[in-house]
């Protein structure tokens, strides 16, 4: 029985979604406090976390940032006030997965929390962890460029991971940004191409001439593992 934990300080809401989450044959555990949620999360291991921005102790956004640090793979799905691009935009950079805008369906937002699952469930064991000089490992969350720790941040991983799922295969930036991000707010192309500018800063060996995250043009990306 998959675990859901929830952070939310509002006893309204955690009833309800209580009620809606083992209903559904969900386990279902409930921290008030941004600091008690996080140290929850990371002794409990839930297989997601619905998280409300406005905690005492210590923000949404905080505990967001701390949980992807710990595991970035882990979904975590908001739940918010905000209406304005900008601030959902920044939702995205603290590494949520998805975000939910009070007031909500508790139906909708379990179709979220599902769909954020099944995204998570995807693994990459047949696919080789090895390009170039880059290696990945998922397990520990480490990728090494020629033998040295390159620090990624959770969407870049998630991107690296939808490709090495998908090698050689032409992808369209509309579905890099349903399969990676899956956020419920309209995003721009744009934001798949800072993405792979970022990806290929980092992991490419000539960043101007990629030889791995490769162009589409008019299209989109291709991930190719070997020169």
């Amino acid at each position: 029985m998959s675990l859901i934990l929830v952070i939310e300080d509002d006893p309204r809401i955690q009833r309800a979604l209580r009620r809606q989450f083992t209903a559904e044959g969900y386990e279902v555990h409930i921290e008030g406090e941004g600091p008690a949620g996080l140290a929850a999360c990371k002794s409990m291991k839930p297989a997601t976390v619905v998280l409300d921005l406005m905690l005492p102790g210590l923000s949404g956004r905080e505990v967001c940032k701390g949980i992807k640090a710990w595991s970035a793979e882990t979904p975590v799905i908001v739940l918010s006030a905000i209406s304005e691009v900008a601030d959902k935009v920044l939702l995205l950079e603290t590494g949520a997965d998805d975000y939910v805008t009070k007031p909500f369906s508790p139906r909708e937002l379990l179709a979220r929390v599902q769909a954020a699952m099944r995204r998570t469930r995807k693994t990459v064991q047949e696919v080789p962890l090895n390009f170039g000089n880059v290696a990945v490992d998922f397990l520990k969350m480490e990728v090494h460029k020629a033998g040295t720790l390159v620090p990624l941040t959770a969407h870049e991983f998630k991107l690296l991971r939808f490709f090495l799922d998908n090698p050689g295969r032409a992808i369209a930036r509309e579905e890099l940004l349903s399969g990676v991000w899956g956020l419920n707010f309209h995003l721009t192309t744009r934001t798949v191409d800072n993405q792979i500018l970022k990806l290929r800063q980092k992991l490419e060996s000539d960043p101007a001439n990629p030889i791995h995250f490769r162009t589409v043009h008019g299209f989109g990306y291709k991930f190719v593992l070997q020169a």
